[in-house]
């Protein structure tokens, strides 16, 4: 084939063929970030029980998720490394291992100290499934699939979220913290099963180029390289600056901001929580679409929505008297939705700028962005909460902070990234002009 047919055709060369086994695997991969996410914001569904069952206050109620996503944020460097050396099946596998005994030892946990524990062994097992899901994609579909491929796994990950919300917290009400969390484990032990006996790291005749060097060398090779580009960066400060605000509130602390300051009833706060996700899900594919189409769409995309949390926040929290109305609650939550796909935006930054062999790693420093913003901010109301004596006014302020920062790292470093996008593009494009026919 010609290079102007292979343009034609939306592939380049060496590309994945896709199709309907790329979809099946990959569907396997994404069971796994689905259960996962099941796992991750249980505790979201909780927290008012977590605090009566283990007698604790705000802060320490805050320090489940902080440590959660200390160790998931921690963990991401270490598994894009390792799945770039090991293999998708292989991290996957452990990461389904480590988040059910989780689960499960969360549900079984008689003392804080021990669910702490549990919590933790959660985070790590949950660190290993999403850039493994990015890259079992890139290795399955042609990479103009890749922002609609990533966005579908973000939006199936948030169907997990929605599973918490209406499942689980029927569960937990019906049956009770030991049998709703020891239940819900065996779902880990089901996507095990699958990625042992089905899945595959890449299709036939697509193997990855074998790596001559292992080692310290090698690691360190690694993250410089894709740390100096300005695509990865650009990306982390986009995933750090859109994600965290749904996540704060879904993970945490939105039950208590809807029931007590808000005066919901517990099931109203859950179907806010729900709207959160459903529009998550709606926009992720709308987004997934518009970028895949549009590349120069992806900023204001991810600053578009930034702007426009910042604003429902800043309404509601300034709104007069005790409560706001719930025509702002429920826009509020509906564009809190649109966090999420906007942070998958930040891979889409970081793909392009790294070859093949680094996306692991690519990806696992993008994908620290939104985790780091999160646990600072679940601390800081934490904190705030217990010194204010529950003034969430107050509390929640501290999601403008976080932002400001964020904004004015992507303005820094926009021009720099476009400019070695392009410069990659014109490579690229001479190199395919070549192929022989």
């Amino acid at each position: 084939m010609s290079g102007a047919a292979t343009r034609a055709a939306g592939t380049l060369p060496g590309d994945p063929p896709g199709g309907r086994r790329a979809l099946a695997v990959w569907g396997i991969g994404v069971s796994v970030y689905f259960v996962a996410v099941i796992f991750r914001t249980s505790l979201g569904v909780a927290g008012l029980d977590a605090a009566d069952r283990f007698d604790v206050g705000a802060s320490a109620l805050s320090t489940f998720s902080i440590l959660q996503l200390l160790v998931y944020a921690g963990m991401q460097i270490p598994v894009g490394l390792l799945v770039d050396r090991l293999g998708t099946k292989k991290v996957l596998s452990l990461g389904a291992v480590l988040f059910t005994l989780g689960q499960l030892g969360f549900a079984l946990s008689p003392s804080y100290g021990m669910a702490l524990a549990a919590r933790a062994l959660l985070g790590c097992g949950d660190a290993m499934t999403f850039i493994s899901v990015l890259r079992l994609g890139a290795r399955w579909f042609p990479a103009r699939r890749g922002p609609l491929v990533g966005q579908m796994a973000g939006l199936i990950g948030m169907a997990g979220n929605l599973v918490s919300t209406l499942v689980l917290a029927r569960l937990l009400h019906g049956v009770g913290w030991t049998a709703a969390f020891a239940g819900s484990s065996l779902a880990g032990a089901v996507v095990l099963v699958l990625v042992l006996l089905f899945l595959k790291d890449h299709p036939e005749g697509h193997e990855p180029e074998p790596v001559s060097h292992q080692g310290a060398a090698y690691v360190r090779r690694q993250i410089a390289r894709s740390w100096r580009e300005p695509g990865t960066r650009l990306g982390l400060w986009v995933h750090f600056t859109t994600q965290f605000p749904a996540m704060v509130f879904l993970l945490l602390w939105g039950m208590p901001f809807l029931v007590e300051a808000q005066g919901q009833s517990r099931a109203v706060a859950g179907e806010l929580l729900t709207l959160v996700v459903l529009a998550n899900m709606a926009v992720g594919l709308v987004y997934g679409q518009v970028v895949a189409r549009h590349h120069g769409a992806r900023l204001p995309l991810a600053l578009g929505t930034v702007g426009a949390t910042a604003l429902l926040w800043a309404t509601t929290l300034a709104w007069p008297g005790d409560r706001a109305p719930m025509w702002l609650l429920v826009v509020l939550c509906a564009v809190l939705g649109a966090c999420g796909p906007a942070s998958m935006i930040g891979f889409d930054f970081a793909r392009p700028a790294n070859p093949p062999e680094r996306q692991g790693t690519a990806s696992g420093i993008t994908n620290m962005g939104g985790f780091v913003a999160s646990m600072t901010t679940l601390f800081a109301i934490g904190v705030l909460l217990d010194a204010t004596g529950d003034d969430y006014r107050v509390a929640f302020s501290a999601v403008f902070v976080l932002q400001a920062l964020g904004v004015t790292q992507i303005l820094r470093l926009r021009r720099r990234a476009a400019r070695r996008e392009r410069e990659r593009l014109v490579a690229s494009r001479v190199s395919t002009v070549h192929v022989p026919a």
